[in-house]
Parts: structure tokens; sequence; C-alpha cells
């Protein structure tokens, strides 16, 4: 099963990235910008697996610069409280 299709399997694959990423030393910023990146390959080349997963590529895709900072911080944070 990919960790795609299931938002519960997803946040905790990104929530153990996060952890590997601020364990390894690497800072805020340098994660918020990777996190941007994934956004935005994931918008681009991957068809959303469930409904959680289309709301996020309907907002990313309507969002300007700031907005896609906005919610790439917020799913940050929202894997750092799961």
């Amino acid at each position: 099963m990919s960790v795609l299709n299931n938002f519960d399997n997803w946040k905790e694959f990104l929530k153990n990235r996060l952890d590997n990423a601020e364990q390894s030393g690497m800072s805020e910023n340098k994660i918020s910008n990777f996190a941007m990146e994934i956004g935005e390959y994931l918008a681009t080349n991957v068809d959303p697996k469930n409904e959680e997963q289309r709301v996020l590529s309907d907002l990313w895709n309507a969002a300007d610069e700031h907005g896609k900072e906005a919610l790439t911080d917020t799913m940050i944070n929202m894997v750092k409280k799961s």
C-alpha cells in the first residue's frame, strides 16, 4: 500500500521525514523550502488518492506564492502535532 492511499499514513510518513530532517540539523527554513518543492511536485505530477488530498491539491492550485507558503507551514505544524 502506498503512503498516498491513506491520509493518516501520509501524515505519519511526513512526520517521520520531518523528525529525521530536524534530528539531522536541517533548519526550519530549509525544511519549509523542501516541503514547498514536494507540494509543487505532488500538485503537478500526482493525482489525489483521497478526499483530503483533493482538498489540499485544490487549495494549492488556487494559492499564490504566499498561500502556498501558508499551506506548507500549516502542513508542517499539523504533522508536528500528530
